[in-house]
């Protein structure tokens, strides 16, 4: 699985994986910094940045925001 860099500690070490329980949700994970984050599929939508359809909402237990996981453009 190829990784992603990471929304908190911005290190290639943000990895993924389906919640079995809950259907349409990917719980994103940092191996380093051990932030975690939930996405629900069906928020994803265009990057206004860079146009891709890659633009999707990420939780975590504090707040919710808006990440592109092709430009890495975080939007609060």
């Amino acid at each position: 699985m190829a990784t992603q860099i990471c929304p908190h500690c911005k290190e290639n070490s943000f990895t993924w994986h389906i919640d079995d329980e809950e259907s349409g949700i990917t719980v994103w994970g940092c191996y380093l910094c051990h932030y975690t984050a939930e996405e629900d599929e069906n928020d994803e939508c265009i990057c206004d940045h860079c146009g891709h359809q890659a633009k999707t909402k990420l939780k975590d237990q504090d707040k919710e925001y808006w990440w592109c996981f092709i430009c890495k453009e975080i939007i609060k």
